[in-house]
């Protein structure tokens, strides 16, 4: 998967492909946060932006005999153009997305390319929809078959009276789900706003509460509407995060499928916090090693501790093989061991077959991470060493499967200029199994504070 941004705040332009591991180091304000925005933010309402053009006469069929055949390879070779109209009207709403001005998001644009086979076709799909109304759909594609058969089971009243858009919306629905689920990953974001949705969630609650309460007083206006004005004033995936705390509770009587096979993930991510989280009459409480009788409430928990809060619910509850995690700077709050820590679970769960992108400014996540690289390609050499250090295999990386980009400026010749410009756009950082990963902005840095304590250390003038 490719993703192009152009004119998003002050990130001039940038192209990017996900990889299994999907890093993006720089300076601060050169649109790493922004770009990550725009990705989550298309991956979660990708399908409110598509529009499958159907056949008038499927939905006649449907409406008039309660049986329709769709061509589903037809709506396939219409793939690039449905994903690039998406993108265009996405691009339209990014200003909202990351709660940002329309006017500051003019001429903002997002477009997407995508690999997916057509694999589609070998796998069965069936599905019913129940609806007391008109009684329910039934949707059947055989393996081995290019046609979707939509089937309305009715008692009693006409199929006629079946609203026709309704109909509509639930067959283009199926349709996206059997062609382009498997390419947009169900994405979990925890963005640098983390660690103060999870100290203030009651705060937040009671707030929006008593403002629902006080404007309900008022007559002329509409308090939900007002509500939803102020609510956007914050990014989408800060949004997310509230409203993923909020849910906890609910979230916390479910068990990952990934952990049934990967239990050493939880065992991993707990080593990170030094406890366990526990939930308990809708309320989040920190229980550390060795004190099984001490329950901390996130107020008085570690920093650290609410900062992987809702990561750790998600990994223990929600995430499974071909999801999309990203988190924006995971090194918030985290001493250099658990900045260590972390990108070996990030390598963990890359192998367990979660995808995972990050933001960092963390010199030392990106040396684990070479370390991870290395100790890959050379585990025959350095067997002694992963013994010897205590590296699992499940924490080794295939270089091949990680992509690094720089965000900053670089020299840039727009078409038709006759000079080169600076602007802020993203660089692929080399990677190869003999040297890791190479970062030029963080290696300068390194390198000249080496050099200033050698001179004081020398007495140099």
């Amino acid at each position: 998967m490719k993703i192009k941004v152009k004119q998003l705040g002050i990130l001039r332009e940038a192209e990017w492909e996900l990889g299994n591991l999907t890093i993006v180091c720089g300076t601060n304000n050169t649109g790493k946060t922004y770009a990550t925005y725009a990705l989550y933010g298309f991956l979660k309402i990708w399908k409110h932006m598509m529009d499958i053009a159907l056949d008038e006469i499927v939905i006649s069929d449907l409406c008039d005999k309660g049986l329709a055949r769709i061509d589903l390879a037809a709506i396939w070779r219409n793939k690039s153009h449905i994903i690039d109209e998406a993108c265009l009207k996405y691009s339209n709403v990014l200003f909202k997305i990351l709660a940002s001005s329309e006017e500051r998001m003019r001429g903002a644009s997002f477009s997407i390319t995508t690999n997916g086979s057509n694999d589609w076709t070998v796998k069965k799909f069936t599905k019913t929809l129940e609806n007391k109304s008109f009684g329910s759909i039934k949707f059947v594609k055989e393996e081995n078959s290019n046609t979707l058969e939509v089937v309305i089971l009715k008692e009693g009243d006409k199929i006629t009276e079946i609203p026709t858009e309704f109909i509509k919306d639930i067959v283009k629905d199926q349709i996206e789900d059997i062609l382009f689920q498997k390419l947009f990953p169900e994405v979990f974001i925890a963005s640098a706003e983390r660690t103060g949705a999870a100290i203030f969630l009651k705060e937040l609650d009671f707030a929006r509460n008593r403002i629902l309460d006080e404007l309900s007083t008022e007559k002329p206006l509409n308090p939900y509407s007002y509500l939803d004005k102020v609510y956007t004033t914050y990014a989408m995936p800060v949004k997310d995060n509230v409203d993923f705390i909020r849910q906890l509770d609910d979230v916390s009587k479910h068990e990952s499928d990934i952990l049934k096979n990967n239990p050493d993930i939880l065992d991993n991510f707990a080593d990170i916090i030094g406890g366990q989280y526990k939930v308990s009459k809708n309320s989040v409480y920190f229980v550390p090693h060795k004190m099984s009788t001490t329950k901390l409430t996130m107020n008085e928990s570690s920093s650290a501790v609410r900062s992987l809060l809702d990561i750790g619910f998600y990994i223990r509850h929600s995430v499974k093989a071909g999801d999309l995690l990203m988190i924006d700077e995971p090194e918030l709050n985290l001493h250099p061991g658990n900045q260590r820590r972390i990108a070996r679970l990030f390598a963990r769960l890359v192998n367990a077959g979660v995808k995972v992108f990050i933001t960092t400014h963390s010199d030392y996540i990106i040396k684990e991470l070479n370390i991870l690289i290395l100790l890959h390609a050379k585990k025959g050499r350095f067997a002694k060493l992963i013994d010897e250090y205590k590296y699992a295999k499940s924490e080794l990386l295939d270089y091949k499967s990680v992509k690094v980009y720089e965000a900053g400026h670089s020299l840039h010749k727009a078409e038709g200029a006759t000079r080169s410009s600076s602007i802020n756009t993203f660089t692929q950082a080399d990677i190869n199994p003999e040297y890791g990963i190479e970062l030029k902005s963080f290696d300068k840095e390194i390198r000249e504070m080496n050099h200033i304590q050698n001179d004081i250390l020398l007495g140099a003038d």
